[in-house]
């Protein structure tokens, strides 16, 4: 017997892969499988036969997810999304997911890609300013992390400054009692990212297409930045919270190589900002 077939045998007899629960231990089934299928190139009979046995649980494996997503997707729809969300969400935080490199995704991507279904986007999208980051999304178990640490409250809210497609503000809205604001300078982004709030019924959701130096910011609490922007498009940004911080105590979360120059602005107090692959949360003094 090969190795992928002896392999092969074990992930088709191991029933707990088909619980929902082991959506890590399947994720890992699945990327293995896509491997070995991309890699597939023998047309001899016993390859053939190898290569529909994986389809076959490719395909199995993948119906459990699709499952999973669609019972969360109509629980958040519902207004129980945080219910439906905290067994993964509870792992991500307490760092139960193992390595937390930023610019690694998981298994929990995977089921948040598949919950919030945002589809293609139609718009062409526009050239991108000086200082502008092209669009990353943050690793969902970040999301977790910052979201526990934050702990936001019915009063909160959260404007995430370079939101692409809306993955923070959607599950702050899903989440937590907050409300959330996404400005992203993408309109082909924030269309998406109202669609799929219109589809899961998320009212305290909202996002708004503009330059984050010229956005009302007055009803933030929180700011989030995935390092959107650099050079003096971020000082910019940067000197319009220092003066949300003089009207009332704000909050700053970083993520990625913005963290060190957030870092040195003396009108913020670190709470931890000694690792670029973390989120970072800053108090204003």
């Amino acid at each position: 017997m090969t190795a992928p077939s002896v392999r092969l045998d074990f992930l088709e007899h191991d029933a707990s892969l088909r619980e929902p629960a082991r959506l890590r231990e399947r994720s890992d089934a699945l990327d293995w499988l896509d491997t070995c299928l991309a890699l597939g190139v023998s047309t001899s009979p016993d390859e053939t036969r190898l290569r529909q046995r994986m389809e076959a649980l490719a395909a199995e494996l993948q119906a459990v997810d699709d499952a999973l997503c669609a019972r969360i997707r109509q629980a958040i729809q519902l207004g129980d999304g945080a219910l439906a969300l905290r067994p993964w969400a509870a792992a991500a935080a307490s760092g139960a997911n193992g390595d937390d490199s930023s610019d690694r995704y998981d298994h929990l991507d995977n089921l948040i890609s598949g919950v919030l279904a945002i589809g293609e986007t139609a718009e062409p999208l526009l050239p991108l300013d000086e200082g502008m980051v092209f669009y990353q999304p943050t690793p969902a178990r970040h999301i977790f992390h910052m979201l526990a640490r934050l702990a936001l409250g019915e009063g909160d809210v959260l404007i995430d400054l370079g939101s692409g497609l809306g993955h923070v503000p959607l599950l702050v809205a899903i989440a937590t009692p907050a409300r959330s604001i996404g400005v992203e300078w993408q309109g082909a982004y924030v269309a998406a990212a109202r669609q799929c709030a219109r589809e899961l019924a998320l009212v305290r959701a909202h996002f708004e297409q503009g330059d984050a130096r010229l956005a009302d910011l007055s009803a933030g609490t929180v700011f989030y930045l995935y390092t959107p922007f650099g050079g003096d498009l971020l000082r910019a940004v940067l000197d319009r919270l220092q003066l949300e911080a003089r009207r009332r105590p704000i909050r700053v979360c970083t993520l990625g190589p913005c963290t060190q120059s957030v870092a040195r602005e003396s009108w913020l107090r670190a709470l931890d900002a000694s690792r670029l692959d973390r989120p970072a949360i800053f108090h204003s003094r």
